[in-house]
């Protein structure tokens, strides 16, 4: 089954344009090779194509020889890099075939922390860049008609949203989601020269794992690992450019009691948090149910955004006696607060009518399942 991504006629557009050079971040196996191929068979722009992880293509992009460069694009006028955060100078060389060849490129990455150190400063003002994120809540037709919305959230707290998560049998989802983390998120990780120890940062993923909705000590987990607070920040940093997790601050503007400091990380993809933690087991069994859901509510609407090309800033909202919304979400001037909720009737408004009461810019939604089609219409 072939699934439309949101950001194709987006991408599409672009490629229509003027040349430009497109940069496309995304966690692997999120479907960024699919989403290109879709692309190409849309053209008709001569096309080259080339991969990064090939050696012969990270020895030959890697120099700036703007000869040999112009011989391998030649009349092209399309230039796709897969994988281009594996390539040397990258961002000098597409500098090079850009500002001499200006053609449509695209080149793309599953770690936005190489690619986007390597390229931004030289391509300032001729990138555009996209992040496609494994499949959203919006993207994924009902598959058959008949499937209620609640068996629908189950599937996707329980594996996840990975492309290939979603055509799988049953029986082989789990598996595959342990294979993601043996064999791609250990060579992405030994990638960097900065991660020394990388089963401690799978072992970071896994405290991590088991504080989603929770405000997280870095000082702790340093301690809970036996490594220095800034090793573990580091960490934390890497795995959010590597799209596995996600950062929210604390929101702060008006109250003197309002936490700001801490962050509370959430998981892009909750397969892959089910399999660090090895728990796979049905909802109706489960004492995370909760904060699996929050997490889902939080990555559908950062991917909402990410994938409508739209923009906003999100926090969560706490303060020092204890009062806690779990998502505020700035944009347009306005600041729109959510609670995420598993069962009906569930909720503490004080904490939503103290915020509101200080915010008059602001609206305040409970999220439940059953609202949750139109919690992303919004």
């Amino acid at each position: 089954m072939l699934i439309e991504r949101s950001l194709f006629y987006h991408i599409q557009k672009e490629i229509q344009s003027e040349p430009k050079i497109l940069l496309l971040y995304g966690p692997r196996q999120a479907g960024k090779t699919t989403l290109i191929q879709q692309l190409l068979a849309k053209t008709d722009l001569p096309c080259v194509q080339l991969n990064g992880d090939d050696l012969r293509t990270q020895e030959f992009l890697g120099r700036a020889d703007l000869d040999r460069l112009t011989t391998v694009i030649g009349a092209n006028r399309l230039l796709v890099i897969d994988e281009a955060q594996r390539i040397e100078n990258i961002g000098l060389t597409l500098k090079l075939i850009f500002d001499h060849h200006p053609i449509h490129i695209i080149a793309s990455g599953s770690a936005s922390f190489d690619l986007a150190n390597r390229v931004n400063e030289p391509l300032t003002g001729r990138a555009t860049t996209f992040t496609l994120y494994p499949f959203s809540y919006n993207e994924i037709p009902i598959q058959p008609p008949t499937v209620s919305n609640s068996e629908r959230m189950e599937e996707f707290l329980r594996f996840g949203m990975y492309p290939k998560v979603i055509t799988l049998p049953q029986d082989e989802k789990e598996q595959y989601l342990y294979d993601l983390i043996n064999n791609y998120l250990y060579r992405d990780i030994l990638a960097f020269e900065q991660v020394r120890k990388p089963k401690k940062v799978i072992d970071l993923l896994s405290l991590l794992a088991l504080q989603i909705g929770s405000e997280v000590s870095t000082a702790e987990l340093a301690s809970h690992l036996s490594m220095s607070k800034p090793i573990v920040e580091k960490y934390l940093d890497i795995l959010e450019k590597m799209f596995v997790i996600v950062n929210l601050r604390g929101f702060s503007r008006n109250l003197r009691k309002e936490v700001s400091k801490t962050s509370k990380y959430y998981f892009v993809d909750l397969g892959f948090r089910n399999a660090l933690i090895r728990n796979f087991n049905p909802l109706h069994i489960r004492s995370d149910v909760g904060v699996l859901f929050e997490n889902f509510g939080v990555i559908e609407r950062i991917k909402k955004f990410s994938h409508q090309r739209s923009y906003a800033n999100f926090y969560f909202w706490r303060t020092y006696d204890q009062k806690e919304i779990d998502l505020i979400e700035e944009r347009q001037g306005n600041l729109h607060a959510f609670e995420f909720k598993w069962k009906e009737g569930q909720g503490n408004l004080k904490a939503a009518n103290e915020f509101t009461a200080t915010y008059t810019n602001s609206r305040f939604q409970i999220i439940t399942p059953s609202g949750f089609d139109s919690y992303l219409k919004v």
